[in-house]
């Protein structure tokens, strides 16, 4: 199956046109947009690192538990 490679070349294209001929934006950001956008990239960091520590911990007791099993002792056996 033969793949079409002109479909990502052109959406690149029109992109990169987009982003050059851009309009002019007349916009007011205030001061406070500056301390919205720094405590959500705060936010989304936390969010993340709380979700990689969650799961680490998830895939470290994993682990853990495999290796208690390998090398639980087994009982001496009775021999009278």
């Amino acid at each position: 199956m033969k793949k079409n490679r002109k479909f990502p070349v052109a959406i690149c294209l029109c992109g990169a046109l987009l982003v050059v001929f851009s309009p002019t934006a007349f916009a007011y950001l205030d001061p406070s947009t500056g301390s919205m956008v720094v405590s959500a990239v705060v936010g989304i960091l936390a969010s993340v690192a709380l979700a990689l520590k969650t799961y680490w911990y998830k895939i470290k007791a994993l682990f853990k538990q495999g290796k208690k099993q390998e090398s639980t002792p087994q009982e001496p056996s009775d021999q009278s």
